[in-house]
């Protein structure tokens, strides 16, 4: 028998996998477990979970880079039907935890609404790949109705942060495909109208407890102390102001690997998971927060590379979406946690504890790396 080197052994483990993009996915988690083992304080058991997370993340990765690409296009169909079927089992007799009714028991606890950032774009990206050479405006307006579909499910748990990551994912591929710009400048702009509207009024809407027909209560009350979190200190404007206070107090350098006061003190809720960049921010200051976003513009622009160089529709829209993805996740997080945004539960990619995020996040990565590696060279 041949006596291989071991490294060579062992060769098919990382054989076809894009090395840009493992680096940068490296890179993330090293990061990670940097700052994980501060926020966490020492917490062994708390680390060797999210370590198991991790672990559990890279294998699906590793699975789904080599599905064929072809395959998910006959599956893209099926995980959607399943996706809003289990939404509406959810919807009609899920397990409520914390006033949301989110999770399915089924044997074993599953929340359904992690499905549908993959199912969607996987299912608009299927639908455009179908209708490549006759594509008509009304194929538009089906694509939206498919998208709002398990978005308005997901949103009526409640559950406000995974809503839009999913209407973020399938609305990227409506973009992606060629849906005319001129169609959504005037949301924006209204939106853009409203946000002024809402500076200028807010106070004295929140201030007289005026009911918002769009929104919850709680969810208004997050408005209220997005605008002046220092109106309830206390209360609901605790997350932001605590956060705020940590980013700031990082300055240019941080104040180091743990020595975090904001963080050890216990001042900052949920800090090894929503709210893991304050920990960050406080620790390694201005210095670490570029190095970390060049991390993930790298993450980003190697993604639309791929997506780019992809062989047909299908793969060019499913990549874009989900690259795109990747930045919604920390665009949300870390504008949620410098107060630019409502606090809503949209974890740091690879660096926020958690399990299911972890699992479609690597799921993520994955079909991006199945994308490269089943590309074909197109005869010229």
């Amino acid at each position: 028998m041949e006596n291989r080197p071991l490294i060579k052994r062992f060769r098919f483990l990382w054989a076809g996998l894009d090395p840009s993009l493992s680096i940068i996915l490296i890179g993330l988690v090293v990061v990670g477990n940097i700052i994980f083992l501060s926020a966490s304080s020492g917490t062994v058991v708390t680390w060797v979970e999210q370590a198991r997370n991790l672990l559990l993340a890279l294998v699906i990765m590793w699975v789904t880079s080599r599905i064929p690409v072809k395959w998910l296009e006959k599956i893209a169909v099926w995980v959607y039907t399943i996706g809003i079927i289990l939404l509406i089992a959810v919807a009609l007799f899920g397990l409520i935890k914390k006033g949301a009714r989110r999770w399915l028991n089924i044997g074993v606890v599953i929340q359904p609404s992690e499905i549908m950032k993959i199912a969607m774009p996987l299912m608009l990206a299927w639908y455009f790949q179908k209708r490549e050479e006759t594509m008509r405006f009304f194929d538009f307006i089906v694509a939206f109705i498919f998208l709002l579909l398990p978005t308005i499910l997901i949103a009526r748990q409640p559950d406000l942060g995974t809503a839009i990551l999913v209407f973020a994912a399938g609305f990227y591929v409506i973009l992606l495909a060629g849906f005319p710009i001129k169609f959504v400048l005037p949301f924006f702009i209204i939106g853009i109208i409203g946000i002024i509207l809402m500076i200028i009024f807010a106070d004295q809407i929140c201030a007289r407890n005026v009911s918002w027909p769009i929104l919850k209560s709680y969810q208004q009350h997050r408005v209220c102390t997005l605008l002046d979190p220092f109106s309830d200190p206390l209360g609901k404007g605790f997350h932001t102001i605590q956060s705020m206070i940590a980013i700031g107090s990082g300055g240019f350098f941080g104040k180091g690997w743990k020595n975090g006061t904001q963080t050890h003190l216990d001042f900052i809720p949920e800090k090894h998971t929503d709210f893991i960049f304050a920990v960050f921010s406080e620790e390694f200051g201005l210095i670490g927060n570029t190095l970390l976003l060049i991390l993930f513009l790298l993450l980003i622009q190697r993604g639309l590379q791929i997506s780019a160089g992809a062989p047909n529709l299908f793969t060019r829209l499913l990549g874009g979406s989900i690259t795109l993805i990747f930045f919604t996740y920390a665009f949300v997080n870390m504008a949620m946690v410098s107060g630019l945004l409502p606090v809503v539960g949209v974890p740091l990619p690879f660096i926020s504890y958690g399990g299911t995020a972890l699992t479609t996040l690597g799921l993520g990565v994955g079909l991006l790396m199945s994308i490269h590696r089943h590309r074909r060279l197109v005869q010229t």
